[in-house]
């Protein structure tokens, strides 16, 4: 399975290259909030989108008929596509999508559920339900971009782009697609979540210096940064990718998950669960740990999951683990919940075709339980010829992929 296109909308730009030159850069996405005031909130920053226009992508009467994080999602697939050189039209039965997400329409949530308690039933928008639910991301790519083939939404809470990725691999292996558009997309960055995740206490409040605010596997992180976008990869039968000549920017060969049955919000603090789901991958792809060159780290800079995540590390690669490089991207993105999988996966790719392994910024003063090469705050040249990418959502949803080099000769 091969990955011959990819498009993003982020916190840090809204194109593939813009995106990874910031973020091998180790700049941040992560700002005070701009889309409302958010005096009256604990955490009062985020890693919004920035100067998009969905218009660029989408007829402006059909965009006012889906909510944003549609808008996000269509606007990476047609960017993916694009990349891929695709002819979606000309085998549309055999092409499909899957796009994740957490929240799905949750802006339009608020703004709908605001006309009903402040004017009544009357003021609510016909479009409210079709623009909020959250299968809605992979409806509207399927719409938009044409795809006829399978098409699904999953909703995995902060796994979910990584899930959709691994069941449009599934998707494909067992024929029923030659080529899937494959993803997560989330906005919510509005009142209604920051309020939802800051009762919680799952954010950070570090208001005064925003680009320093998530600070995965530091002593002084306090949370995560909520964030937004989405992250779109097309995936694709190997042997219709050579047929059609296209350019192939690695492989897709491992899918695993697990569940903890632990707590709703909580992770399974011994990492064993987390381990499984990597351990799963590695199985798949025909791999071992000592195969791996690069992990990209769900590290949300939460107290208890960046530790859980480090000794399921540990556990996975043993007396390699410290060996391994290690980084949490979210250290410049934010988290953006449902798509962070889909773009972290994006940049375990770059990662492979550029051999360079992003940094964690804000890595000043490490946790003493965290106590691997997380590749603090500068990025790494690194040749990577197989590459981890690891998510992890409330609930218990734990989802690993893996991500091998492919050159003229096939596989390395």
């Amino acid at each position: 399975m091969v990955i011959t296109g990819a498009g993003i909308v982020c916190p840090l730009g809204n194109d593939v290259e813009t995106v990874w030159r910031r973020l091998v850069a180790g700049e941040s996405g992560i700002t005070r909030i701009t889309r409302f005031d958010p005096s009256r909130f604990g955490s009062q920053i985020a890693g919004e989108v920035k100067d998009f226009d969905p218009a660029d992508y989408i007829d402006r009467r059909a965009a006012r008929r889906m909510d944003a994080y549609s808008h996000y999602a269509v606007a990476a697939a047609r960017q993916a596509v694009d990349d891929a050189g695709l002819d979606v039209a000309a085998e549309a039965v055999d092409i499909g999508a899957v796009v994740a997400s957490g929240g799905g329409g949750l802006r339009t949530f608020e703004v709908q559920q605001r006309a009903l308690f402040e004017r009544g039933p009357q003021a609510v928008s016909p479009f409210f339900a079709t623009m909020m639910i959250p299968n809605m991301g992979a409806a509207n790519v399927s719409l938009h971009i044409g795809t006829k083939g399978p098409l699904q939404a999953v909703s995995t809470a902060c796994a979910a782009g990584a899930s959709g990725i691994g069941e449009a691999f599934e998707i494909i292996r067992r024929g029923a697609a030659v080529a899937m558009l494959a993803g997560g997309a989330e906005a919510p960055v509005n009142e209604t979540g920051l309020a939802a995740f800051g009762a919680m206490r799952a954010l950070s409040t570090c208001n005064d210096a925003p680009e320093e605010a998530s600070r995965p596997f530091d002593a002084g992180r306090d949370g995560f940064v909520l964030a937004e976008g989405a992250a779109i990869l097309v995936l694709e039968e190997f042997e219709h990718a050579r047929a059609r000549g296209a350019r192939i920017l690695a492989e897709v060969t491992g899918y695993g998950m697990s569940s903890e049955a632990f707590h709703v919000a909580l992770p399974d603090e011994s990492g064993k669960s987390q381990a499984r789901a990597m351990l799963a991958a590695l199985r798949e792809a025909d791999l071992t740990p000592d195969d791996v060159d690069y992990v990209n780290a769900h590290g949300t800079a939460t107290p208890a999951g960046d530790v859980a995540e480090t000794r399921a590390l540990k556990i996975v690669f043993g007396a390699r683990a410290a060996a391994v490089p290690v980084s949490s991207t979210k250290s410049m993105t934010g988290h953006p919940l449902g798509a962070a999988g889909a773009m972290e996966a994006l940049f375990c790719v770059r990662a492979i075709t550029d051999g360079v392994v992003p940094p964690t910024t804000n890595l000043t003063d490490p946790d003493p339980e965290c106590d691997l090469d997380f590749v603090p705050d500068v990025a790494r040249s690194l040749p990577v010829g197989v590459a981890m990418s690891n998510s992890f959502g409330f609930g218990g949803h734990d989802v690993s992929l893996v991500f091998r080099r492919f050159d003229d000769q096939g596989a390395v």
